[in-house]
């Protein structure tokens, strides 16, 4: 098995390589939903499921989507992660989770699983194009309400619009749906985070991926001559936000599993010799507990409406984003743990701060995911990278999983 997932290893690298030069931007890598360049990527991926012996279509949503099948009515599993990317993306955030599934498709032939693998390259996870993320794996649950699909891009065509094109230019395309016989849905992911690179481990577990919350706080005070306002007689929104800020840095800093943080901050008038009269702050805040999350996010602006008084200023708070936490399957959970053992490597647990497709899927299927370590940490970035052995541990685990699901799906029909 070790030389087959070696060999497998080295050729989704290969593939990983060459999906990087499907870009809409020359220079650096950059795909959205429905694009040129996710046409070319569709094109390249179409071919490697083709070769490892599936029935592949794309559907109404722009997924790509694989069916490997030996039987018919088989119980299926669907191994899928995101085609698109950021802008001035690393090669493999997404898109060596769709690229493992297709090699596990290769490596389990030989077996002859009483199986079905559904491989799925979600069209959008990213959000880039309409702000709005999890486009594809939310138009196969059937979670896209008519406001959503009436979000417009740079161009000012919606969601709807967009489609409506595609489809035109797809007539073939299929219904976005789950089928009936799927029996679940594992997603092979970067960490994209530092933890298993410090721990020196390859694979990990993900118990749940964190709940977030999304918002603005727009401290308001006054403007005035920053040469003749006295410092006491002064409303300084700046100052304000200032103070606010390193409150929610110590919070979450004495909080397990909390992240916090200020990502934007915008100031007016923006004068070197005026006091300013307005600080507008982003806040994202994530705990695997929502109770955690909401009780941090409570103290937070308590903080925030405290200092405002204390200085005279006015606070407008806006809430963008709650999404909440989500678990991941128990079941398929214990059979990643085994599955990583079995195939001869640790099997930590660990949380995941960044959201992913499984999030949107795990409410309508029983969900897993396996994070591979990220050296140095570093995603949504050029520099991004993964080894070589971490991909082949992967192979190595996968394998095993779909036999542990091969078994637990057998127990199921003769119960």
């Amino acid at each position: 098995m070790k030389l087959v997932a070696a060999q497998l290893a080295a050729s989704v690298l290969k593939r990983c390589a060459a999906l990087a030069a499907c870009t809409d931007k020359p220079g650096q890598t950059l795909r959205t939903f429905l694009s040129p360049a996710m046409e070319e990527c569709h094109q390249l991926v179409r071919v490697w499921m083709t070769e490892a012996g599936m029935t592949v279509h794309i559907d109404n949503a722009g997924n790509l989507r694989g069916l490997y099948a030996p039987q018919p009515n088989l119980p299926r599993i669907i191994l899928a992660s995101h085609l698109d990317t950021v802008p001035n993306a690393g090669a493999y955030d997404g898109i060596l989770g769709v690229l493992l599934g297709i090699a596990l498709v290769e490596a389990i032939q030989p077996l002859k699983l009483d199986i079905a693998i559904e491989v799925i390259g979600f069209s959008d996870e990213e959000g880039v194009r309409y702000s709005i993320p999890f486009l594809g794996s939310r138009a196969i649950t059937h979670t896209l309400d008519n406001r959503t699909l009436e979000q417009l891009d740079a161009e000012k065509i919606s969601i709807v619009q967009a489609l409506a094109q595609y489809r035109a230019m797809h007539p073939e395309v299929q219904l976005s749906d789950i089928y009936p016989d799927t029996h679940g849905y594992l997603e092979f992911h970067i960490e994209q985070g530092p933890v298993l690179d410090q721990q020196k481990l390859p694979l990990a577990v993900v118990d749940a991926i964190a709940g977030q919350s999304r918002l603005t706080f727009a401290f308001h005070g006054k403007a005035a001559h920053a040469g003749t306002t006295p410092m006491h007689l002064r409303q300084d929104a700046l100052v304000a936000a200032a103070e606010w800020i390193s409150f929610v840095e110590k919070t979450a800093a004495a909080k397990p599993g909390l992240v916090a943080t200020v990502g934007q901050i915008t100031c007016e008038p923006s004068a070197a010799n005026v006091i300013p009269a307005t600080a507008k702050c982003s806040l994202d805040i994530r705990h695997a507990s929502d109770v955690e999350r909401e009780a941090a996010l409570c103290e937070i602006q308590q903080q925030a409406e405290k200092i405002a008084s204390q200085r005279n200023i006015d606070l407008e708070v806006k809430k963008h984003y709650d999404q909440p936490a989500t678990l991941m399957d128990s079941g398929l959970i214990h059979l990643a743990e085994q599955a990583i053992k079995l195939a001869g490597y640790p099997a930590p647990h660990i949380i995941s701060g960044a959201g992913h497709d499984a999030m949107i899927l795990a409410p309508h299927l029983p969900s897993a995911m396996i994070f591979l370590r990220t050296p140095g940490g570093l995603s949504h970035h050029p520099d991004e990278s993964v080894h070589k052995e971490d991909v082949q541990a992967a192979i190595e685990t996968g394998i095993v999983f779909l036999e542990l699901f091969q078994k637990e799906s057998r127990n199921q029909r003769i119960a």
